[in-house]
């Protein structure tokens, strides 16, 4: 099976066909292709010479001649221009379009009229996906961060089938999750008494901090905070306490003595210890007129001496206040009317008709599907028997069994994974269209992250939304849900995800761009010395050359990443050239970043458009600092990781992973012995000497090297330890450049075509998710074709995803007979 659903439709369907063709590719390729490999090729890759461990004198058998994994690096090396090699006999343009077509048809058998869909392995939500699922399903925000662990990625995404596994520890937290949703969603009675909430960030006083937007005491200082509220009805009342022990992932010693009080009466008082993120209610009950009151918290340490040190916190998740909780004074319970639209019957059959209805129509909307009761599907009733054996339970209420099974549904495979279903289709074809329903749910997680909305079922359910689907996505686009595109593609594309949490030390990049490291062995040995007064010295002169430069907070780093996530979809909504995603007039700031980037004018905390001033290095996601950050050490600037970044992200052309046992960048400086500290292009032309890091250092410096005016958090600098950067250089495949603005013309212009085929192969990857194989080539091509005809519109890629055979079809259970 595993192999079967791996090879292209056109080499399953007709083993007849494949033996008739082989003769006539074979006779291509020793009529046509072999002498251009021979005139072109062979002073590298024949002739006794095998570099890169290619030789094509060596093929002999059909087999070897018409292996595809082969051909797909010749293919992507041609079109990059890569080879032949610099200064080599290089192919004509009716020459290549031979090999091409060549390739496409003879060796990886694509037919451009039936074009194979691929494989894909069913996928499951992953976290972002679950999240907001269960968000337009229920109307929960269920921290999936928090409770679930990290998805696997594959190619560069973490929505890709073959690498989110569920394994049993995974499954049993969607139980628990499935639960937790429901009790917080789902009614359990019509009417409740009253609540009132007080949140814990309400709760001022003595040494209240705040972190991740949430009131927090540390154990190792007192504090005493309070908050206040009225009851307007008299009566009985339960006051909850909700509170959270956070410790770090290594236990402490630290401990608290927590008191809790209402109305200055004590109603808690108990010694909490070290846990990682354990929750504690208290609960008590008050006996009131209406009045105003006042609830308190009071944290002493009572850890032992030494443990000063600790950094486990209490959090104050909030204080709920019911009541009053006499019957006669409840209220109707919020959302119950959308949960139960009408009152519970009062016979048995009644109510399990009623159960039937509502867990049916719940069942459908979580499973992205209608229930198919013409064909056998007993969900329905599955789902009513279980919800009947909660409720006839004592205590119970119909509400409760309905829940019950409400928590079910969540945990089915229906809900968690993609079932995707063909529509009707000949007997024996080994393509078919997915149907209406599978396409409105590979729509809405592409542009969404999320389930499909009414109109999108509306229109699946009619048979109309494939012939609707240009306006569909135009609808979509224009949708706030569409910002999950634009924050999950480029998060991951670009890695803007990892700005918020990388490993940065802005001080010592900013010294060493000032060539004061000196100064900060200098500290280290005053240090050792214990001479107090050398270090201080040393920290005033270090503060004078690090104050005027901006702070890499936690507010500038999240301004990083959104200035990326709006440029993206400033592109995407406004259907702009996706060549400016390379080089552009304009970008997204606020006063902060704004300051970082040395742009005048912007005030407030606001990102928006702003053009940028005539001749300005920004512009293009290339020059964000989200890109020049991640692609940074801690320390320092990485030509090397800017080089690769542009390679694998925007031509499609990453080199090979680095051979074992190369030494750090750092080592080549021992080279240097005049003294002065050498500039990260000195050390990189001493490091390309060496034989075995040349090739894959010729393509990737020159390009990193472009960047080195942008220092490792973003901001621009003019010298790198006290030598002035020198910006220019040229690319392997012949283009001269003076400065990244050069480089950024030429990327956009004269290597149009590969970022065009590099985007469309990582925003398909994304949409069906999957990798892009060989069989796949034809329809990049397409894209490609499509997007130069139409200016680079962004519009132009999107439709040619969304209208391509791997997103409107897949693979029948034929292709796998056929293949068996």
């Amino acid at each position: 099976m595993g192999l079967a659903v791996a090879l292209p439709v056109s080499l399953i369907v007709s083993s007849s066909t494949e033996a008739n063709s082989e003769p006539a590719s074979i006779k291509a390729y020793q009529s046509t292709i072999l002498p251009m490999l021979e005139k072109h090729c062979y002073e590298c890759h024949g002739d006794g010479y095998d570099k890169g461990k290619v030789a094509f004198d060596n093929l002999e058998t059909p087999d070897q001649i018409l292996a595809p994994d082969l051909w797909v690096k010749v293919l992507l090396n041609v079109r990059a221009g890569l080879m032949p090699a610099e200064n080599k006999s290089r192919l004509s343009p009716s020459e290549q379009a031979t090999l091409e077509r060549w390739i496409k048809r003879d060796v990886f058998r694509i037919d451009p009229n039936n074009p194979d869909p691929g494989r894909v392995t069913v996928r499951r939500l992953n976290r972002v996906e679950y999240r907001n699922t269960i968000r337009d399903l229920l109307g929960v925000d269920y921290n999936t961060e928090h409770e679930f662990p990290p998805d696997d990625t594959g190619f560069g995404f973490d929505n890709i089938g073959d690498a989110l596994t569920t394994s049993p520890m995974l499954m049993e937290k969607y139980v628990s999750a499935a639960q937790t949703i429901i009790k917080q969603a789902v009614p359990e009675a019509a009417r409740k008494p009253a609540q009132q909430h007080v949140p814990g960030s309400g709760f001022a006083g003595t040494n209240a901090r705040t972190k991740w937007g949430k009131r927090q005491l540390l154990f190792s200082e007192p504090a005493n905070v309070a908050a206040s509220f009225k009851n307007e009805l008299a009566g009985s009342y339960r006051v909850k306490f909700d509170l959270q022990v956070n410790g770090t992932y290594v236990p402490d010693t630290g401990k608290a003595r927590v008191i809790l009080r209402v109305d200055g009466k004590e109603v808690a008082n108990q010694e909490l210890a070290y846990h990682d993120e354990k929750d504690f209610t208290f609960e008590s009950t008050h006996k009131w007129k209406p009045s105003d009151h006042t609830v308190s918290i009071e944290l002493q340490p009572t850890a032992p001496p030494g443990s000063e040190k600790t950094i486990t916190d209490l959090f104050v998740n909030k204080v709920v206040i019911e009541g009053p909780l006499e019957r006669a004074q409840w209220v109707p319970t919020e959302n119950y009317e959308k949960f139960f639209p009408r009152e519970v019957p009062k016979g048995r059959e009644e109510q399990r008709a009623y159960a039937a209805e509502i867990l049916g129509a719940f069942a459908a909307r979580a499973f992205r599907r209608p229930l198919d009761v013409s064909k056998g599907d007993e969900t329905a009733d599955r789902l009513a028997a279980l919800a009947e054996a909660t409720y006839t339970q004592k205590g119970k209420s119909f509400e409760e069994g309905v829940a019950h099974a409400m928590a079910a549904v969540l945990a089915s495979p229906r809900f968690l994974f993609k079932l995707e279903q063909p529509e009707p289709h000949a007997v024996g074809s080994s393509v078919a269209n997915v149907d209406e329903y599978s396409l409105a749910s590979r729509l809405s997680y592409f542009l969404w992250s999320t389930m499909p909305d009414a109109e999108l079922l509306q229109l699946a359910s009619k048979g109309e939304l494939r012939k609707n689907l240009r306006a569909q996505v135009v609808r979509m686009l224009a949708d706030p849900r569409a910002e999950s595109l634009a924050r999950n593609f480029t998060g991951q594309w670009l890695q803007a995800r990892d700005v918020e949490g990388i490993a940065s030390n802005p001080r010592q990049i900013i010294l060493r761009d000032a060539g004061e490291e000196d100064t900060l062995r200098q500290l280290r040995e005053a240090f050792r010395s214990n001479d107090d007064a050398k270090a201080k010295e040393l920290f005033a002169k270090i503060d004078e050359v690090a104050k005027s430069k901006p702070d890499l907070d936690g507010d500038m780093r999240k301004a990083m990443r959104k200035e990326t996530e709006m440029y993206f979809a400033y592109v995407m909504r406004e259907n702009r050239p996706v060549t400016e995603f390379i080089d552009s007039n304009y970008t997204f700031l606020n006063e902060d970043l704004a300051r970082m980037y040395d742009i005048m004018g912007v005030t407030g905390e606001e990102l928006r458009k702003v053009t940028l001033p005539a001749g300005h290095a920004r512009g293009g996601m290339l020059t964000q600092g989200s890109a020049l950050l991640v692609t940074s050490n801690p320390d320092r600037t990485s030509p090397v990781k800017r080089g690769l970044f542009v390679l694998a992200n925007f031509l499609g052309t990453p080199p090979p992973p680095p051979p074992a046992n190369v030494p750090a960048l750092e080592a080549s400086e021992t080279e240097f012995k005049d003294g002065q500290d050498p500039t990260l292009r000195d050390v990189l032309k001493l490091h390309r000497e060496a034989p075995m890091c040349r090739s894959c250092h010729n393509r990737m410096d020159p390009i990193g090297l472009a960047f080195e005016n942008f220092n490792a958090i973003g901001g621009w600098r003019d010298s790198e330890r006290k030598q002035p950067i020198i910006a220019q250089g040229n690319l392997i495949t012949g283009e001269n450049f003076n400065s990244v603005r050069e480089l950024k013309k030429i990327l956009a212009n004269d290597h149009r075509e590969e970022f065009y085929r590099t985007l469309s192969t990582k925003l398909m990857t994304y949409a069906t998710g999957r990798g892009m194989e060989y069989y796949d080539v034809e329809t990049i091509d397409q894209i490609v074709k499509q997007l130069d005809s139409q200016d680079g519109k962004f519009g132009a890629l999107l439709t040619g995803i969304v209208e391509s055979a791997p997103f409107q079809k897949m693979r029948t259970q034929a292709t796998v007979t056929a293949a068996n």
